[in-house]
């Protein structure tokens, strides 16, 4: 019968065995992780100008959309590290649940995601300016700001908020008229 001296030396041994054979794999997704940080950082910094030019100056545009492609990219080196490392299963399932998870995040955000896309829209289209006398709907103002998900109209001394997507889907450019009140 072994004693509890040689329990806990077999233990041990086995513990640094088992860190020895597995040195190498994380040492490659040691060196895999710090390859993958410079280039996601050189991507973002391409994704950063490319939003700039497009964006016209909106930098929350800008940080909206460089922080989107930084999670997918930092997730998909985080999954690959994982494989690399030998947690082949571990990564597979994170993969899997985070799958799901996004599939009911982006139904449940998805008009958050509508009224940022329709922002784009008319930050780019060239009748769509600030100081522009615009109508949607019932609501006839000039516009006042551009934001990621609403337009604010100054109209009749007031500030009336509408959300993107509904003022990109109808909207109509009004003959420039002074607005009385108009700040």
């Amino acid at each position: 019968m072994p004693t509890l001296t040689d329990v806990v030396q077999q233990t041990l041994e086995q513990f640094v065995d088992g860190i020895v054979a597995a040195f190498p794999r994380l040492l490659s997704g040691v060196i895999f992780l710090l390859l993958a940080a410079a280039l996601i950082h050189v991507v973002l910094w391409g994704v950063r100008g490319i939003l700039r030019r497009a964006a016209k100056g909106q930098e929350l545009y800008v940080q909206f959309g460089t922080t989107v492609v930084a999670v997918f990219l930092w997730f998909g080196a985080i999954l690959t590290f994982l494989t690399v490392v030998g947690l082949t299963e571990i990564a597979a399932a994170l993969g899997t649940a985070s799958g799901f998870l996004a599939l009911g995040v982006s139904y449940a955000l998805s008009g958050m995601i509508a009224d940022a896309v329709a922002g784009i829209y008319l930050l780019r289209d060239p009748d769509f300016n600030p100081g522009d006398r615009i109508s949607v709907g019932d609501t006839e103002g000039t516009v006042k700001e551009i934001e990621l998900r609403k337009t604010r109209f100054h109209v009749k001394g007031d500030t009336v908020v509408r959300a993107n997507a509904e003022v990109e889907k109808k909207w109509t450019k009004r003959e420039e008229v002074e607005d009385v009140g108009t700040e």
